[in-house]
């Protein structure tokens, strides 16, 4: 009889499970993600072009990636999730930008495409920041699971080999997308990015 209850409430359990991924693998679908366009597609790499958009970005001292995860997320989450002068709730977008280096971190939400510098409210915290990002060409690598500071450095190293080989000049840091909610646990996506050189045709 406790074997059969056992299995029961496994079976249920795994039911649970599914049926909750499944609905965040839905949700995430209907995200409106930041918008691209794949000049060039290698097997291992692309080159997109992001034209400009607008962003709440917090600047940190933390060098890890749990460290920025944490503490920025749940400052750029108060901001987007009512945390300004009219109150309003903006929707969520992907994916999440972290740039981590040795001087200034910093994490960005991408604002949904309905909103400007000048109509999106005002934070009621000082420390996020409502920016424009200027057009620009990245090479980005993809790897999926769950990020970690080891994943974050073994893929910005192949992705700078790979462009050193092909030629490519890169500047600045390496930056972090990452493209599901901590929940999701399937289907995950995570990109490292670079910006390039990259003359337009």
């Amino acid at each position: 009889m406790k074997m059969k209850t056992y299995f029961v409430i496994t079976a249920i359990a795994i039911l649970t499970l599914v049926i909750f991924q499944s609905f965040t693998l839905m949700s995430a679908i209907k995200t409106e993600k930041q918008k691209y366009t794949v000049i060039l597609k290698d097997k291992d790499f692309e080159i997109r072009f992001y034209p400009s958009a607008t962003i709440a970005t917090i600047n940190s001292n933390a060098k890890t990636y749990k460290d920025l995860a944490g503490s920025g997320f749940r400052k750029l989450a108060g901001y987007i999730f009512g945390g300004n002068e009219t109150g309003i709730n903006i929707s969520m977008t992907s994916p999440v930008h972290m740039d981590i280096n040795d001087s200034v971190s910093s994490m960005s939400f991408v604002m949904p495409s309905s909103y400007n510098q000048e109509n999106l409210p005002k934070p009621n915290d000082p420390n996020v920041q409502i920016q424009k990002t200027a057009d620009e060409y990245v090479a980005v690598i993809r790897f999926g699971g769950f990020a970690s500071d080891k994943d974050l450095l073994f893929y910005s190293g192949k992705l700078h080999d790979i462009l050193v080989e092909k030629g490519i000049t890169s500047y600045g840091h390496s930056r972090f997308l990452g493209y599901n909610p901590p929940f999701q646990l399937i289907d995950r996506r995570n990109e490292i990015i670079v910006s390039v050189n990259w003359k337009a045709e």
